[in-house]
């Protein structure tokens, strides 16, 4: 049972926002550029970045045990203040003359962890505060809170810190000055949400089991999504989907930073920023949004095609650009990131309706909880994989490979869809 007491929503869900994505960028964004700048090759550091995305795949595992501690507020403030220290520390640490990247990994691992334990306890608050109607009523406060600060996080602070790398002639100083600010950022956000979250105001009865027991009941429910017919094809279907979303999805920031005689563009810290942090981000959300709306309006059905054809038509402004390179060309850059990000954002919809068909009528509340580790899983070994692709076949050579790979997924979604197995698949996700 819930309760309209929740001391104005207005300002604690844009904070706790903030506060979940200030540190999730970090981690999924701007680490693999910290990686490349300490010495990482493509390869090493295509390999790290993937695995930070691990986290993210288990956390549905702790999820029960997360939802039966009850504490939320209690465990959000003390997420949250390892999280400014984990900050601090890589602060500290990368101004070491001897500062390693696999050291550096560890600390991004140990933020990673702390995210989608922070995430999760985000929600759990968030669904525990507000009534379902409630809840329809800020998700766009929640979309464009989170959004705006991946674009600060993303865009802003990287544009920074290539300034700050220009202005102390040391890029170890430069992102240690970057993480200290992202810490002193973080750390008023902390202070924000220890005065503006208030204890819940529900009668729940709140019940503790094991990490063991809490493991052996999600694998158990993973169990039973395994026993639906045709689970396996549209697994495969999803994952050739997402396949050229998972391959660029570092390579494209390698590609930006390669110099030009190596196959790339030759960008600076500040182009990157602002082309992918800034543009990429603001087309992502614009993508998703406008992919969400049709979807919504028309159905799955008659989405489903369109969102799932877009998803992969990303690789194909890298190809042209891969082979007709124009360095120096800012405009062209942003232009080609919008179109690749507002294609990943857009067919990222299509998604959905797969893990609708999965998770089932009967465990449909688990949909939220299982869209994002699927949809990191099947991507994982692909991103962790694609430094070390792109090394072997050049850039360019590895986006036209990316882009040969969109219609054969399409080819294998259309084999499964005649044999009515996403026939099926649409009928549970469109009811």
């Amino acid at each position: 049972m819930k309760t309209n007491k929740t001391h104005n929503p207005w300002l604690w869900i844009p904070v706790l926002c903030a506060a979940e994505e200030i540190p999730s960028a970090v981690v999924m964004f701007v680490s693999l550029i910290m990686f490349l700048q300490f010495g990482a090759n493509d390869s090493w550091a295509a390999f790290y970045s993937g695995l930070l995305f691990l986290p993210w795949v288990t956390k549905s595992y702790v999820h029960s045990k997360v939802k039966g501690a009850g504490a939320y507020k209690r465990y959000l403030h003390l997420s949250e203040l390892l999280i400014f220290l984990c900050l601090m520390g890589v602060a500290i640490y990368i101004l070491q003359s001897a500062a390693s990247v696999w050291l550096l990994f560890v600390f991004m691992f140990v933020l990673s962890c702390l995210c989608a334990w922070h995430e999760l306890l985000s929600r759990m608050y968030y669904s525990r505060m507000l009534y379902p109607r409630e809840q329809r009523l800020f998700t766009n406060t929640k979309m464009l809170a989170s959004q705006s600060t991946l674009v600060v996080t993303y865009g802003v602070l990287i544009i920074i810190a290539g300034f700050f790398e220009v202005f102390f002639r040391s890029y170890q100083k430069a992102w240690a000055m970057e993480s200290s600010l992202v810490a002193g950022v973080f750390l008023a956000l902390f202070a924000l949400n220890f005065f503006t979250l208030h204890p819940l105001h529900v009668s729940h009865h709140y019940y503790h089991e094991s990490f063991a027991s809490t493991v052996k009941h999600e694998i158990s429910s993973f169990a039973r999504f395994r026993e639906k017919h045709h689970v396996m094809p549209v697994l495969i279907s999803l994952f050739f989907l997402l396949l050229p979303q998972a391959l660029m999805f570092n390579t494209r920031v390698f590609f930006l930073f390669a110099e030009v005689d190596k196959g790339g563009l030759g960008c600076s810290v500040q182009d990157v920023g602002f082309a992918q942090g800034t543009i990429g981000v603001l087309a992502f959300s614009i993508g998703i949004a406008l992919g969400h709306a049709l979807t919504k309006k028309h159905g799955f059905v008659k989405m489903f095609w369109p969102t799932a054809i877009v998803l992969t038509l990303s690789p194909f402004s890298y190809m042209l650009m891969s082979q007709h390179p124009q360095v120096d060309n800012l405009f062209l850059l942003c232009m080609v990131t919008f179109f690749a990000q507002f294609c990943f954002g857009f067919g990222l919809n299509v998604c959905r309706s797969f893990v609708t068909f999965i998770s089932g009528q009967r465990y449909r509340n688990t949909t939220n909880f299982l869209y994002v580790p699927l949809v990191n899983s099947l991507m994982i070994v692909p991103m962790a994989l694609s430094g070390w692709l792109s090394s072997v076949l050049g850039y360019q050579l590895f986006f036209v490979a990316c882009s040969c790979l969109a219609p054969l997924s399409w080819l294998i979604l259309k084999i499964y869809h005649t044999k009515t197995i996403l026939n099926e698949q649409l009928a549970s996700a469109g009811t």
